[in-house]
């Protein structure tokens, strides 16, 4: 059975000419790598991110670039200070299409060490954060009666434990890829689409730095033998799939979480 409708060509279905997006955790990493694939599609970007300096300087580098970008110091742990960083990336740009909820901490703590302060921390940032930049998000696009995307950034550990003293971070990524169903759920019928993203092993500045527990040549050794793919994947590997799901190539696609972990999961 064929289809009368008219197939969009594919210079639309990718193109985000004219649409504005905030990315948090903007400076480095997967974020950064995200603000300039969606920039490279046409987008406005809004670099969000606690570390003033290095969001400055990325930033510039997209400008520089000739891309439109700006950058906002906040951290998204605090309510006021992202209700603010979200409001002020909307006058900004004149306006907000994309929110990608990509900021995030990962330390490794044993459970006997963990204390109130280790897991509010996480907590707060990992999903407190997501929550409400979100909230703003959505309170915006239904005063404005115009159409939505949040893109979240979870984790396979959210699926399946990798690595050791993990557990808080493990838990707040189940509670990313958790409200991203329950989001994607009550915002359809608003035309805000919410999906999410598990990366597994990405070379990213915090994985060099240990931030994510064992970094040993060991330990990237024996993470290394259970990917089917062969490799560690890069920043730009999870920043094409953020570019698929905020362009229109990925419209009938909400409440969904894909990983890209060169195959982990399944080894």
């Amino acid at each position: 059975m064929t289809s009368n409708k008219k197939y969009a060509p594919l210079n639309d279905l990718i193109s985000l000419r004219g649409k504005k997006a905030v990315i948090t955790g903007g400076a480095s990493g997967i974020g950064f790598a995200s603000a300039k694939r969606l920039a490279e599609a046409g987008a406005s970007v809004t670099l969000v991110d606690v570390n003033r300096e290095k969001g400055t300087v990325a930033a510039q580098s997209l400008i520089e670039s000739g891309y439109q970008a700006f950058f906002v110091a906040c951290d998204i742990a605090n309510e006021e200070e992202a209700n603010a960083a979200l409001k002020g990336s909307i006058g900004r740009m004149n306006g907000l299409d994309i929110l990608v909820n990509n900021a995030g901490i990962f330390p490794a703590i044993p459970l006997l060490s963990i204390t109130a302060a280790d897991l509010n921390k996480v907590l707060a940032v990992n999903l407190n954060g997501l929550v409400f930049l979100s909230r703003e998000a959505v309170r915006y696009w239904s005063e404005q009666k115009v159409f939505g995307n949040i893109i979240n950034i979870s984790s396979i550990d959210a699926l399946h434990p990798i690595r050791k003293n993990m557990s808080i971070y493990d838990a707040s990524k189940g509670a990313v890829s958790s409200i991203t169903r329950s989001l994607a759920k009550e915002l359809a019928s608003e035309n805000i689409r919410v999906n999410a993203i598990a990366p597994g092993g990405i070379f990213t500045e915090g994985a060099i730095s240990g931030q994510a527990g064992d970094n040993s040549r060991a330990g990237l050794k024996e993470t290394l033998s259970r990917i089917p793919l062969g490799r560690m994947g890069s920043a730009d590997d999870v920043a094409r799939v953020v570019l698929f799901l905020a362009s229109d190539l990925s419209s009938y696609i909400t409440g969904s979480l894909i990983t890209v972990d060169g195959g982990f999961m399944i080894s």
